[in-house]
């Protein structure tokens, strides 16, 4: 119990990480054609056009595996007091979120590049705690 006392924030940002990824990728595995469909007109006048169902199958395998590894991260923060999953899930979605703004900036979507930087700020920070 002191682990999750003294590795609260970080036990708390891999919790989050979990939860944004994990729903993300689920959403996308539940509605694949209607985030194919979405993201098809996103992207239909730039480079990735021709490119989106392989772009989609990409960043799902980087979400789901993001969002595993954070959350046996956080039970290996729990149980162990430190977490190489953890922090390679805080890596992995640090990579992810870069992919998903590079994305929006190329489509440019600002406002959804925006949005990206909210859940970088916190993925930044874990990944400095966890350093």
């Amino acid at each position: 119990m002191s682990n999750l006392f003294s590795n609260t924030a970080e036990i708390l940002l891999l919790l989050f990480l979990t939860i944004t990824f994990l729903q993300s990728g689920i959403d996308k595995i539940l509605d694949w054609r209607g985030n194919l469909d979405w993201l098809t007109g996103h992207f239909s006048k730039s480079i990735f056009k021709g490119m989106v169902p392989g772009l989609l199958g990409i960043v799902l395998v980087m979400e789901m595996l993001s969002g595993i590894l954070a959350g046996v991260g956080t039970f290996q923060f729990i149980v162990d007091g430190e977490s190489s999953y953890g922090f390679y899930g805080a890596f992995l979605s640090a990579i992810t979120l870069l992919m998903l703004l590079l994305g929006q900036r190329i489509a440019k979507d600002y406002a959804g590049a925006q949005t990206i930087v909210v859940y970088l700020i916190p993925t930044l920070f874990l990944l400095y705690l966890m350093q």
